[in-house]
């Protein structure tokens, strides 16, 4: 099968097509014909070798982490799903990723694709929204009318982000350039701060929960805005844990642990249209094509999702 890896680390030039056998599947597992994946930071901070000593992944690695596809092999004791199925996840990060025509994902890690969404939407949302729940219900558990900071708001995570905070009844703020202002009102922001000319620690205050994708300074001018006994995470570095113990702030930083259930729960979401998938740029499944789309997030200027369209 065709895929696209790297056999060393280093900047996007490494990204070459190479041709690997298609994998087999095990015991609760199955093997998904791809039809999208999506560029999310992970990938290119693995590609520099940022993340080589928490992945000693040997070579030649597959990167991409987002799974959208159909079903086109089952292994045994597979229950839940057959071939055919249009299926996504967000598969295990192993060095066998999805910037491949096939890839193997366990049972537990899929959910079905609502009838309603493409595959290239589906493509965007498990690794991107998976990492907003997360943030927002398992390590920040917010609630109806809690006050919620989204920075970065017109990013992949950002985008989910504030739907779902929405969705609870939360008030949600959000950062953003100025021509993301409406775009982000669009999706429920509450409020949204034009990060250019103004200073949002100087606009917000007493809020319950800041969900930080940024770091640096902009994550040591998110205390600031918190009330004490608030919540802060972060999805880049571990926040300063002196500043948070002064205002008793719960903060750390969060890693993606995917989970299949979760995923069925916002495919749920997207089946009844509470949930929008923003795709900001597409492009094909080739080496040039994944080059300009690594190219295009390491900028930091994407807005929504980058696909990549394999079928």
């Amino acid at each position: 099968m065709k895929a696209i890896a790297i056999k060393q680390y280093g900047g996007k030039e490494q990204l070459k097509e190479i041709d690997i056998s298609k994998p087999t599947p095990k015991e609760k597992q199955v093997i998904v014909k791809l039809h999208a994946t999506s560029i999310n930071p992970i990938d290119w901070k693995l590609r520099e070798g940022y993340l080589k000593a928490m992945m000693p992944f040997e070579f030649p690695i597959i990167l991409g982490w987002d799974v959208a596809g159909m079903v086109e092999e089952v292994g045994e004791h597979v229950q839940d799903f057959k071939v055919g199925d249009r299926v996504f996840a967000r598969p295990e990060t192993t060095n066998r990723g999805t910037y491949s025509e096939y890839t193997i994902v366990d049972t537990h890690l899929l959910a079905k694709i609502p009838d309603n969404i493409s595959f290239e939407e589906a493509a965007c949302v498990p690794l991107a929204c998976l990492t907003a729940w997360q943030c927002l219900f398992d390590f920040g558990n917010i609630q109806k009318g809690d006050k919620v900071l989204i920075h970065a708001g017109a990013g992949g995570v950002g985008t989910f982000a504030i739907q779902l905070a929405k969705n609870v009844g939360a008030y949600v703020a959000a950062t953003a350039g100025k021509h993301n202002v409406d775009f982000l009102k669009s999706l429920g922001a509450d409020e949204v701060i034009d990060y250019k000319k103004q200073d949002f620690e100087k606009v917000l205050t007493e809020f319950d929960f800041v969900l930080d994708s940024l770091g640096g300074e902009n994550q040591e001018k998110s205390f600031t805005v918190l009330k004490e006994g608030g919540k802060l995470a972060s999805i880049v570095s571990e926040p300063n844990q002196e500043k948070a113990k002064q205002k008793n702030i719960k903060s750390g930083n969060v890693w993606l642990v995917p989970n299949g259930q979760q995923l069925e729960k916002i495919a749920n979401l997207l089946g009844q249209n509470k949930l929008r998938v923003i795709i900001g740029h597409k492009f094909p499944f080739s080496e040039e094509g994944i080059k300009e789309a690594h190219a295009l997030s390491e900028s930091h200027h994407a807005k929504g999702k980058i696909v990549i369209q394999i079928k």
